[in-house]
């Protein structure tokens, strides 16, 4: 890599700690240097000095004694520069108030203090200098903006700032690298480029001398992560530099055998060099993924009618067993009663699909805001000291309410997040878990009637009872007289498992714990859970009554009064001192 930049002309890549002032910040003097250790002494330190360490009364003493706060000192750092380094917010406030120059450069890079703040990843300071008007845009000795090192040193809430306080997403520095391209060339973790990716940028800029595109600088520092998000955003994997090099070129002279074969992959789902039996798989792929949307139900029927269409050894059942189950259904139906059999599957098949729809279709509390909205609230967030990817998404560039989540299948946070359900296509959240579970109870209903007709064909057309025969000859002979039926019996069987697992396991935690999937298996990550080796302490628990009750919205003709939530914008709860169980949404 080091040949390749040689070669291109490259700007140097540097390390942090030889991008910062070398001789400066070597002394050691950062922000976690104790002050209990020289509180004795400190009375004989130089202003610099006692600027690094944060000793607020000797800066005083020394300034009012005459020191002039824009005097550098010998390697032309200003006391601002040194104090905002070390994230001293109260000492750059005295020393702006005193007539220091927000925007002095200096140091060997000839950098402001807004420069060193940014490398070193200080949220506040950055906050605080930019209140003083220091300016972001201004290029250090590399040519760098603060929005590039930002991206350098993957200071995520730092580019979320800069970028929601005016800066261009997309702005080159002097070299013509682009924020991106930084964070793909220096940061191997999905931020700050899945944040960049957020905000539009353009993916297939190239820089100015060497013409590398994001992905190109991705590939160069072996950045595995990034080169997904990258395709993932449709990063032209064709885009040549001014060598006429592609990203899968620069793979090839590393010999990297996992990104050879993701741009690869990539070429060929653009429809580049895909051999057909490729395309074939891909069509198959897209047919499974079509059927797993369908749902159980409609999956299970598409399983059962190819399997009976393609297996030419059982021509008898494929041709002759279709007539027969439909002369079967019409047969059970003459001998089931309409009032107590037929009636309530017709209702219970209604309710299935009405709930299988809502789940599928409704909004499951997707989380939304305008991208005007989404740089106020990093604004906010940030000079309220509060913008913490804890609490914000750098994908959604949104506060996430409390207990919500982002779903990486669904690309976006649902409020009050139960898990992603890939038989009904959707998340399940606040919007629309109530019919999820109405899905389940009601899948269950009819997977048992089904069980329910299996016995009674059985009954009715089969010469063998089990009180008569014995369980195996019972269960040979069944089989026997319909191998077709026998196996809807065992299907039915397998499903109504792990059906009745699943809603079991949903009523206890809604009922019993009242908590959701995803809190129950991330209880330690909460800070709201009390968690022990053996149980789970909600803040959202009001007892297995109440917990229904608000869950299910039952208002029995107005005389229960459930709790309703809009869990997409609540963001805090305070525990009732008073129960010390329970908790207050503010």
């Amino acid at each position: 890599m080091e040949e390749y930049e040689k070669e291109a002309g490259c700007v140097p890549i540097l390390h942090p700690e030889e991008i910062k002032p070398q001789s400066h910040y070597n002394h050691g003097y950062s922000e976690n240097v104790s002050r209990k250790n020289h509180v004795d002494d400190y009375s004989t330190w130089d202003i610099v000095k006692a600027t690094q360490y944060g000793i607020f009364e000797r800066c005083r003493e020394l300034v009012e004694a005459g020191f002039d706060v824009r005097q550098p000192d010998k390697e032309n750092v200003t006391l601002l520069h040194w104090a905002a380094i070390n994230n001293r917010i109260d000492l750059v406030k005295y020393y702006i108030s005193k007539g220091a120059i927000v925007d002095q450069l200096g140091g060997d890079l000839n950098s402001t203090p807004l420069h060193w703040a940014t490398r070193q990843g200080h949220l506040s300071m950055v906050v605080q200098l930019m209140k003083y008007g220091a300016d972001p845009s201004l290029i250090d000795g590399e040519g760098c903006s603060c929005v590039h090192l930002a991206a350098q040193f993957g200071h995520t809430s730092i580019v979320a700032y800069l970028i929601a306080k005016g800066q261009d997403v997309d702005m080159m520095d002097q070299n013509g690298m682009t924020p991106l391209m930084w964070a793909a060339y220096r940061t191997h973790s999905v931020d700050p480029t899945r944040l960049l990716l957020t905000f539009n940028v353009s993916v297939n800029l190239g820089d100015k001398y060497h013409k590398n595109t994001a992905l190109h600088w991705a590939v160069l520092a072996g950045n595995t992560t990034v080169i997904s998000l990258l395709l993932d955003a449709n990063a032209n994997v064709d885009a040549q530099n001014i060598k006429g090099e592609t990203p899968l070129d620069l793979a090839k002279q590393r010999k990297n055998v996992w990104m050879i074969n993701h741009l690869q992959e990539a070429r060929q789902a653009k429809g580049y060099d895909s051999p057909s039996y490729l395309k074939r798989l891909k069509m198959d792929k897209v047919r499974w993924s079509v059927r797993q949307e369908a749902g159980p139900s409609e999956g299970v029927a598409a399983s059962q009618t190819s399997c009976l269409q393609s297996d030419n050894s059982t021509s008898h059942v494929s041709r002759e067993e279709d007539p027969v189950f439909v002369q079967f259904s019409l047969n059970l139906c003459a001998h089931l009663p309409f009032a107590t059999v037929h009636v309530p599957f017709l209702i219970n098949t209604l309710a299935l699909f009405y709930n299988f729809g809502k789940s599928w279709k409704s909004d499951p509390g997707i989380i939304k805001a305008s991208e005007e909205q989404k740089k106020k609230t990093i604004v906010e967030l940030a000079e309220t000291g509060s913008l913490d990817l804890s609490i914000f998404c750098s994908t959604c560039l949104i506060r996430k309410p409390i207990r919500s989540k982002h779903c990486a299948v669904c690309n976006r946070c649902i409020a009050k997040f139960d898990h992603h359900c890939p038989w009904v296509g959707n998340c399940v959240g606040s919007g629309n878990h109530r019919y999820f579970m109405g899905y389940l109870f009601f899948l269950l209903c009819m997977i048992c009637w089904m069980m329910y007709g299996c016995i009674s064909y059985w009954r009715i057309h089969c010469a063998t009872s089990y009180a008569k025969d014995g369980f195996w000859l019972y269960l040979t002979q069944i089989a026997s007289c319909s191998p077709w039926m026998f196996w809807m019996f065992l299907n039915s069987v397998f499903h109504f498992m792990w059906v009745a697992v699943l809603i079991m396991c949903q009523l206890y935690q809604i009922a019993a714990l009242g908590i959701t999937t995803n809190e129950r298996m991330n209880a330690r990550r909460y800070k709201h859970f009390k968690v022990t080796a053996t149980s789970i302490e909600s803040p959202f628990n009001h007892g297995c009554i109440r917990n229904l009750i608000d869950f299910f919205e039952i208002r029995c003709c107005g005389l229960i009064r459930p709790v309703t939530v809009d869990w997409t914008t609540q963001y805090t709860i305070e525990y009732d001192q008073t129960s010390g169980s329970g908790y207050q949404l503010v």
